[in-house]
């Protein structure tokens, strides 16, 4: 059973904080800890302006997230770990070996998909990426 749950992107300011907030909200009350992480966090940071705007359309929130990097404390508290690109996958193998095993694309149920970074891109590429997310989220809250 799944207890602890970490989203991990680059930067973690706009996919997997977003992840986040929503695997959140689909499995409130069942007591389970969802967070993110950044392989290269911008540590401190809060939460981009159109990934925040996309939320709160949804009726979500993100504004109390602040960015921080993944170190090996994080890691071992995970008992899932889900990335958007495959390149993360294997850089948590190479940093933390002992969490590969635990390590999955959020788009695993969808034939292994990735979720692209839309980082300094128009809503349009973070519109993509909520849908991309949503259904991601929405298929793993199903395991739990």
């Amino acid at each position: 059973m799944f207890k602890n749950v970490l989203f991990v992107c680059v930067g973690n300011i706009c996919r997997s904080p977003s992840a986040e907030v929503m695997l959140r909200q689909s499995l409130e009350g069942k007591g389970i800890q969802v967070s993110s992480a950044g392989l290269g966090a911008l540590v401190g940071h809060g939460i981009d302006a159109t990934a925040q705007a996309l939320l709160v359309e949804h009726g979500l929130n993100g504004d109390s997230h602040r960015a921080r990097q993944i170190d090996d404390a994080i890691l071992g508290s995970a008992d899932l770990v889900l990335t958007m690109e495959r390149k993360h996958v294997h850089r948590i193998a190479e940093v933390a070996p002992q969490a590969s095993g635990k390590t999955f694309l959020l788009g695993k149920w969808q034939q292994d998909r990735e979720i692209p970074d839309p980082y300094r891109q128009q809503r349009p590429a973070f519109e993509h990426v909520y849908r991309l997310m949503a259904e991601g989220v929405e298929s793993w809250a199903r395991h739990f």
